[in-house]
């Protein structure tokens, strides 16, 4: 079969085949995960990217190319997930920018395609990386502008694409010692070498395996590593712990004050970790970080708009429970007879909450609502007869009653708006008691307990006949903010005067991330000496985004 024009309908079912080509090789590819960090996703991250791609693609019935490729590229870059995610979308944003208003390809266009896709995606990497996915991209873009020069027929063209893409993989362990050291080939590259199979399945009217050759994989993974790749690495190895993702969606009244640049944005978040990838057009900016302070980047982005489609992994724990998957995949889990699922932001947070009791800790909060089916997979993960969920804030407790409701009896959720709450709410649990016993005991604990947040504010505002100033701090209680300064401990002050009364005992305070001990100590002495009858307990919650989490009881 020969093909001298490239169409979108026909571009349209490569797309579809190369996403579904990925979707059932993912867990393959997450098993060869070791660069940059191994936490064993990239192969799901590609996935979900390409999916939503695909998704997009669709929704439109155009023969235009160029419309079908710009349809794909938008998708890519809303649901790109993870490193390898955002290459991917970067590629083929360059993809589908090479061949802008053609509504179809020759051999030299689709070249072009490639070449335009490479330079795009090298650009939003900080620091590229040879032996990853951006290698076996150009090498297979260098050899499609080499064959164009001779070639007109499309489907050869792919034909030498994908083999030079195989051979480019293949050498990746030559260029990055890590992969060498483990005996694996690089993920991000298997999975763009999926996505074009895919390609050229279509072009050539074949139909493709469902999954990718036992043979050939085996040969990719070192015969030692039987299980994954990841055993090779200890979990304390990893020097940045958060995987963090999220876009900036632009708002006028920000970047009229405060200009965005993309070149100074990367410049300043490179300071914050590394593994960064930086993408924006006119609407939105999507970042890629791995970083051991989360809310840090976060509050940086927040200077250019309003925060939204946010994750935040903890790459060390994804570490660990693969290679404690792998170590006890044979043996049965016997299901515990209580759960209990929590929702906390911050390191020292999820440490405390698991003291407590705790079963599953999700990462998030205030900037980072968990969704349905991240409930509902805690839910399973805690692996017990009955679960409870506290989500400890008042815009997660309907994500947590849907997935209670999608749990069909198994869980129940004792509505926590803050982390004290929660904290107070699982103090009150008792095994012995059946489930609607404990959430009602849990529901009444957390009633009596007061919070108190301090955080600072983002825009001047003016609410509860309150004027704050950009910069500020704020002390909220309870929800209503109640007090504001331009410095930090006297806003503590007002706020705890606010939220101390003379029937009340216990002062539990959580230190979030940008406090310092020496602040905590000064904080002390003054409740020591301003509350004489107060008992006051130090938590370190490295929380972000609130500097101080205060519990009153």
């Amino acid at each position: 079969m020969t093909l001298q024009k490239l169409d979108g309908k026909t571009f349209t079912q490569m797309v579809l085949s190369g996403a579904h080509h990925l979707t059932n090789n993912a867990k393959k590819i997450d098993a060869l995960n070791v660069f940059p960090v191994p936490d064993g996703d990239t192969g799901t991250n590609m996935n979900l990217s390409m999916t939503s791609g695909a998704n997009e693609v669709k929704k439109l019935n155009s023969d235009n190319i160029s419309e079908v490729a710009q349809s794909f590229s938008k998708g890519l870059l809303m649901g790109a997930r993870g490193n390898s995610g955002v290459i991917l979308s970067q590629i083929f944003r360059g993809f589908a920018r090479g061949m802008e208003n053609k509504e179809t390809l020759t051999t030299k266009d689709l070249a072009n395609a490639f070449d335009s896709g490479v330079k795009t995606a090298y650009k939003a990497v900080m620091k590229p990386v040879e032996g990853t996915i951006l290698t076996v991209a150009k090498d297979a873009a260098k050899k499609a502008v080499e064959v164009s020069k001779q070639e007109n027929d499309v489907v050869s063209l792919m034909e030498k694409v994908l083999a030079e893409a195989k051979a480019s993989l293949k050498r990746t362990p030559d260029l990055l010692p890590v992969l060498k050291e483990v005996g694996v080939v690089d993920s991000g590259g298997q999975g763009l070498v999926t996505v074009y199979e895919g390609f050229l399945a279509v072009l050539k009217g074949e139909e493709l395996p469902e999954e990718l050759d036992t043979v050939e994989m085996e040969a990719m993974v070192n015969a030692e590593h039987h299980k994954s790749a990841q055993d090779f690495m200890d979990t304390s190895d990893i020097e940045f712990g958060y995987c963090t993702e999220f876009m900036v969606k632009f708002e006028d009244e920000k970047t009229k004050e405060n200009p965005f640049d993309e070149t100074d944005f990367r410049n300043e978040l490179s300071n914050h970790g590394d593994s960064l990838l930086v993408v924006s057009d006119d609407e939105i900016v999507k970042v890629h970080v791995h970083t051991e302070y989360p809310g840090n980047v976060l509050t940086i982005g927040q200077q250019f708009g309003s925060l939204i489609n946010m994750k935040i992994e903890n790459m060390r724990e994804q570490h660990t429970a693969i290679v404690g998957d792998a170590k006890d995949d044979n043996k049965p889990k016997e299901k515990v007879p209580y759960g209990i699922v929590t929702v906390a932001m911050g390191s020292g947070l999820k440490s405390l909450f698991e003291s407590l009791g705790a079963t599953v800790v999700i990462e998030g909060g205030q900037t980072m609502n968990p969704s349905t089916q991240d409930i509902t997979e805690a839910v399973e993960k805690a692996n017990a007869e009955k679960v409870l969920i506290l989500p400890n804030n008042k815009n997660i407790v309907m994500a947590a009653e849907q997935a209670a409701e999608l749990s069909e009896g198994k869980a129940a959720v004792v509505p926590t708006k803050t982390i004290p709450q929660g904290i107070s709410a699982l103090l009150a649990f008792h095994p012995d008691e059946d489930i609607e016993t404990n959430k009602n005991n849990m529901e009444d604990a957390s009633s009596h307990v007061k919070t108190g947040q301090l955080t600072y504010a983002v825009r001047d505002t003016q609410i509860d006949g309150i004027t704050i100033e950009k910069g500020n701090f704020m002390g909220i209680n309870d929800g209503k903010i109640t007090a504001t300064h331009a410095d930090k401990f006297e806003t503590v002050k007002l706020l705890l005067n606010e939220l101390i009364t003379e029937d009340d005992e216990i002062l539990t305070v959580l230190q979030g991330e940008d406090v310092s001990d020496s602040e905590v100590e000064e904080l002390t002495q003054y409740v020591e000496d301003t509350f004489e009858d107060i008992e006051i307990e130090i938590h370190k919650g490295n929380q972000p985004i609130y500097s101080y989490i205060f519990s009153v009881e």
